[in-house]
């Protein structure tokens, strides 16, 4: 036991027993603990960084998440994930948007509707939500992508209140609602969710966090208990006073249905904790798949994958369940990322306003080190309320950085004579290649700056350009689309990988390149962020070099595959056992015909598939890509 784990229990033992004045969602309840003295921000200087521009109204994105004036109940303040995923398989990343009405439309059986946009292929998406038939699959609040029955097409999951709902992708467009058959509807206040294949048998599990135990037919008073006060203002009540939820872990049964094992897996979440987002990824490189979960107001979950069907959780043991003082923190959403260029992923972990957001640097074995002070991440994050964020290479030089939106639970907090406010602005770090991260917040171009209510957020190469794009859904008011405009001069490589003996979508694959005598490792995940999926595709900045000398593949299935000399600024399809294909080769069987919405027009970056690509993974020789 080492000595992270012991200050953690002594922290944790005080705060357990001390009363609690205000909401989770208004912060841990522990008083705000001031900067280590010597704390600073480290503004960007002598660096080129890249503009973000908003292109929301240009690209034809119309849709607008539901929002309650004064956000009475906790629910209210909650949804708005963002799912990039090519839904269709044209090699375009498309975008889904979830919805939830207000607690008053609810009572009222109306529906609030989410909406699925088509990316075009020049700039514009068209929406389809109703053709695809997942328009309004309840009170929803975020979800996540993977191929369920390894049919090649991406399946969506959607969490929300009082009952999930899994999509299954038809091949032609449309998606139909398998929930009760798959067996995977929860039926409480699901939040976050997430996919991988833990048992190693070739078809992707389900990881889903619940919040409080909250019924639309027992509402709490709003501000008539001590949990329900902020600053002298009434607020919504929870998650404080509300009893936790339970989480949930479905073990696929490879037949379409699945089994719900959290129990014995040891993943249930027994204490109650308010979970909000989860993640899976191989934190010590073991093959296996962990499990991390980011909790509200509660200590966050590490759970080690044990590799006989069990889980262990080490997160104070880790260092990555509570803060470095050893204080439970208000937590929402995750991003991993090897930023550091270690071959092992590290954590980053968005929190409440006046609680800095994590940055746990992974030491190896199972040992992370709380380095967000010292990294210069903590200090511009403390003023917001803070929740999707990803480690994205946005001006690609071979870096991870890191960005992050806030926005606070109600427009109450604008009666405060001090604060962040309701509105807040996203924050972008730069990463200095030292360990260290430096702000460009203000450096980004105005849309950055520009303040909202945002809650998901997602990252892919929307436009196929080499250039890594943010998609961003705020609670109150329209999405935001940032093209990333780029560094002139950088170079790119960008992956799409397909499973045989693993699965089709080939979630937790690692994949290592060496360009430029540097070594960068990323791994396929679903989930994460705030309730959001980022594109399953794998991209790596490369600064000046113009090839990639070497990638090494890291299949789910234990398998391997080797890669050498690739050519620069290229999306490239990797198929498990035969290495390069053609892009139709790690496409499915299309037997029927996907209506392309008018307008639309093909990919000058993929080729027309032609007859022989039409066969689903083929045994014979593949042709390799020059």
């Amino acid at each position: 036991m080492n000595s992270k784990f012991l200050i953690s229990i002594v922290f944790l033992g005080i705060s357990f027993v001390t009363a609690i004045p205000a909401s989770g969602q208004m912060g841990s309840g522990r008083p705000a603990q001031p900067p280590p003295a010597g704390a600073k921000a480290i503004r960007c200087s002598g660096r080129p960084i890249p503009e973000l521009e908003d292109v929301t109204e240009k690209a034809g994105i119309t849709f607008r998440h539901i929002a309650s004036t004064f956000a009475k109940y906790i629910p209210e303040s909650m949804s708005g994930g963002v799912i990039i995923f090519d839904y269709d398989r044209d090699g375009w990343p498309d975008i889904y948007f979830t919805n939830a009405p207000t607690v008053g439309m609810a009572l009222k059986g109306e529906k609030a509707r989410g909406a699925l946009y088509h990316n075009n292929h020049d700039g514009t998406f068209t929406d389809v939500t109703d053709r695809a038939g997942i328009a309004t699959p309840g009170f929803a609040m975020g979800g996540a992508v993977a191929d369920y029955n390894n049919d090649g097409w991406p399946d969506l999951y959607i969490t929300a209140l009082g009952g999930n709902v899994l999509y299954r992708n038809n091949g032609d467009g449309t998606f139909t609602d398998v929930t009760a058959q798959a067996g995977v509807g929860d039926g409480r206040w699901s939040t976050g969710a997430a996919f991988a294949d833990y048992d190693g048998d070739g078809f992707v599990d389900l990881m889903v966090t619940n919040y409080v135990d909250f019924h639309l037919n027992d509402l709490p008073s709003f501000g008539k208990q001590a949990n329900c006060q902020y600053r002298g203002i009434d607020i919504q009540c929870g998650p404080r006073g509300l009893k936790g939820a339970g989480d949930s872990l479905f073990r696929n049964n490879g037949d379409g249905t699945f089994t719900d094992v959290s129990k014995s897996a040891g993943v249930n979440d027994a204490p109650g904790y308010y979970g909000m987002s989860v993640i899976w990824a191989d934190f010590n490189n073991t093959g296996r798949p962990d499990i991390y979960v980011a909790n509200d107001s509660t200590p966050k979950y590490l759970y080690r994958n044990e590799g006989n069907g069990k889980f262990t959780d080490i997160g104070l043991e880790s260092g990555t369940g509570v803060s470095e003082d050893g204080s439970e923190q208000a937590s929402m959403g995750i991003a991993v990322g090897d930023y550091l260029h270690k071959g092992v992923p590290s954590l980053y972990v968005t929190n409440f306003e006046q609680e800095y957001d994590d940055l746990f640097r992974n030491e190896g074995n199972w040992n992370f080190s709380d380095v967000s002070y010292r990294s210069g991440a903590a200090l511009p994050s403390l003023p917001w309320v803070k929740w999707g964020t990803a480690f994205v290479d946005l001006d690609n030089d071979g870096w991870l950085d890191l960005m992050t939106v806030s926005g606070h639970i109600t427009s109450l907090v604008d009666n405060l004579p001090s604060g962040g406010g309701y509105r807040q602005p996203k924050l972008l770090q730069m990463n200095q290649q030292d360990g260290t991260f430096c702000d460009a917040g203000d450096q980004a171009g105005e849309a950055l700056m520009r303040k909202r209510v945002s809650r998901g957020m997602a990252v892919a190469d929307l436009f196929n350009d080499g250039n890594m794009d943010v998609v961003i859904e705020d609670l109150d008011g329209a999405p935001m689309i940032l093209r990333n405009h780029g560094v002139s001069g950088r170079h790119w490589i960008s992956f799409e990988l397909a499973g045989t003996k693993s699965n089709r979508l080939a979630i937790g694959a690692k994949i290592k390149i060496v360009a430029g005598g540097v070594a960068q490792t990323d791994e396929i995940h679903s989930g994460g962020s705030y309730l959001s999926q980022n594109d399953l595709r794998v991209h790596f900045g490369l600064g000046s070099a113009t090839k990639v000398d070497k990638v090494e593949i890291r299949w789910p299935s234990g398998a391997s595959d080797n890669l050498m000399n690739l050519a620069a600024d290229q999306f490239y399809s990797v198929l498990e056992g035969s290495g390069l294909v053609q892009a139709g080769r790690i496409r499915p069987l299309q037997t029927k015909a996907i209506s392309v919405p008018r307008g639309a027009v093909r990919s000058p970056h993929r080729p027309r598939v032609d007859k022989r690509d039409q066969v689903s993974f083929a045994t014979d020789e593949e042709q390799r890509v020059e």
